[in-house]
């Protein structure tokens, strides 16, 4: 936790009201998301039990599995939420965008010209918390190896088509949210938490009606209170059944309303199917009327209580929406959603040309790679986001990796050789105390083109640096390009685009050792097989 978000909750503390942590919005907002509310059943992991979906606030769909253990209404229930949300991922694969570029041919070696294409705008995904992230998760590990009808083997429970779809979808989703910055499937908690500071402890702040009731006091709550008061009631009010009034989708669910109402509902559903076997196998037609009238109203009891269930999560998901549009984008905020189409378009060439699903583990290359691009994906955020916001700029101003001030005096200069250079001085008043030893690099945010200068002295209130780029070839600086007095500037002693990791081998390249292809028999080395 930095210095500022440390203050930032220490001020929602004693104001006892959400306080901004960032100025503008560092996450992309799709203008037709898609909110899920998952539901996951009490002792049995990844066993799904509801989901409330749909892009439409006023129109939410529910999917629900009667009998949590059953595996054929299970995989029934997984194929009706993926007739829901197969087709809205695959609607933005329709219209793209044509670019034109080079590679490099693998034959001849030279460059030839190719087009690609880019997705022109991807789907985006939003569950309440980083719970429900890890659920979406674990049904996709579950799902994308699932045999279906249609395969040569299907197997003793064959799911139906779209499961295994659904599965790689939500596989790829869900490793995408690893990468920072990523907004193709985003955590409601987590969104918030990134624009504002509560004064409630991060575990606290993942009950998503918890935190927003920082930001307003929830309805019903009497009289209008403080934050914290208003979160406890949002945690704990119960009605006069003993049910809490804001019931949490973590996934899983109130063990109270599990106990009181949910476990009784399913044995209600599963008796009135049993009853009706029985009058099938006996062949009464007016008992298999009258048991599956009972089975029929046994299903919609579950159902209202599932929605009752899920109907304030999905209200506050939308909420925590509104909150973040009204905020601006971030200037880079493009950029970042630049690779997120790429990572959507990929994955749909992926699927359309019968790639198999994603392995269940990553080869140590890939596994590499991936790390690389996390670490670097998070640096570049970082530095982005500097740029971007002026509260996270004063975190780094704040932790001696940056400085601003104005300029209050400018002395032209320029390096010897038979070719001088401009290398200006800049004076800068600054109130920061950076970690400005003499002859460390430092860079000038904001500045096109980029610019380069290093520490010639630094003290109380002052210090001086001298430009090294970005002012031409010319011997004297182009006009605009070095700050005039008065001018407020910042300097940052960190690089403003992240260096690029060392590249990888191919995976036919990698040793064994290293998870790479194994040594063919005729290649083995004679006598490999003595110790056998």
């Amino acid at each position: 936790m930095s210095l500022l978000s440390t203050l930032a909750r220490l001020e929602a503390v004693r104001a006892q009201r959400a306080q901004p942590v960032a100025t503008v919005r560092h996450r992309h907002l799709s203008g037709r998301p898609m909110v899920l509310v998952p539901l996951a059943a009490a002792g049995e992991a990844g066993a799904p039990l509801a989901v409330l979906l749909g892009t439409d606030r006023a129109e939410p769909r529910l999917h629900f599995v009667p009998q949590p253990l059953n595996r054929t209404q299970r995989s029934e229930f997984l194929a009706a939420t993926a007739r829901d949300v197969v087709p809205y991922l695959e609607s933005f694969g329709d219209e793209v965008e044509l670019l034109e570029g080079s590679e490099k041919d693998p034959v001849s070696g030279e460059k030839v010209p190719v087009v690609r294409e880019l997705c022109a705008d991807a789907p985006q995904l939003i569950v309440p918390n980083a719970g429900g992230v890890a659920h979406l998760a674990l049904l996709g590990r579950s799902t994308r190896f699932r045999r279906t009808v249609e395969d040569p083997e299907p197997g003793e429970y064959p799911a139906p088509t779209e499961v295994p779809l659904l599965g790689r979808w939500l596989t790829h989703l869900t490793d995408r949210a690893q990468v920072p910055g990523s907004s193709l499937l985003l955590s409601m908690t987590g969104l918030l938490a990134r624009h504002w500071a509560t004064g409630q402890s991060h575990l606290e702040d993942q009950h998503l009606a918890a935190r927003l009731a920082w930001h307003r006091s929830p309805a019903g709550f009497e009289p209008a209170g403080t934050g914290a008061s208003a979160a406890e009631w949002v945690e704990s009010a119960r009605d006069g059944e003993g049910l809490l009034l804001h019931p949490p989708a973590g996934p899983a669910t109130d063990p109270k309303f599990d106990e009181r109402v949910l476990a009784p509902a399913i044995l209600r559903h599963d008796a009135a199917v049993a009853m009706r076997e029985r009058a099938e196998a006996a062949r009464d037609g007016a008992e298999v009327r009258r048991a599956a009238g009972l089975v029929e109203q046994a299903h919609a009891e579950l159902a209202r209580l599932l929605l009752a269930a899920a109907l304030p999560t999905w209200h506050d998901v939308w909420h925590g929406v509104d909150l973040l549009r009204e905020l601006p984008a971030a200037g880079h905020l493009a950029d970042r959603w630049e690779g997120d189409r790429w990572s959507f378009t990929m994955h749909r060439d992926r699927v359309a040309a019968g790639e198999p699903p994603q392995p269940r583990l990553d080869d140590a290359v890939t596994a590499a790679r991936k790390l690389a691009q996390r670490e670097r994906e998070q640096a570049k955020l970082e530095i982005q986001e500097a740029l971007d916001d002026p509260l996270a700029m004063a975190e780094r101003r704040l932790s001696g990796e940056a400085f601003a001030g104005e300029v209050v005096d400018v002395v032209p200069e320029w390096s010897a050789g038979r070719s001088p250079k401009p290398r200006p001085l800049l004076v800068v008043r600054t109130e920061d105390r950076p970690h400005a030893d003499p002859g460390r690099e430092v860079h000038r945010a904001h500045a096109e083109p980029a610019q380069r200068a290093e520490i010639v002295s630094s003290g109380p209130g002052e210090v001086v640096v001298r430009l090294l780029s970005g002012m031409g070839r010319r011997k004297d600086p182009e006009p605009g390009s070095v700050p005039e007095p008065g001018a407020a500037v910042v300097f940052t002693l960190f690089e403003l685009a992240p260096r690029q990791s060392a590249p990888l081998p191919d995976p036919a390249d990698t040793p064994w050792t290293h998870g790479g292809p194994p040594v063919a028999v005729e290649d083995a080395p004679a006598g490999a097989d003595e110790w056998e």
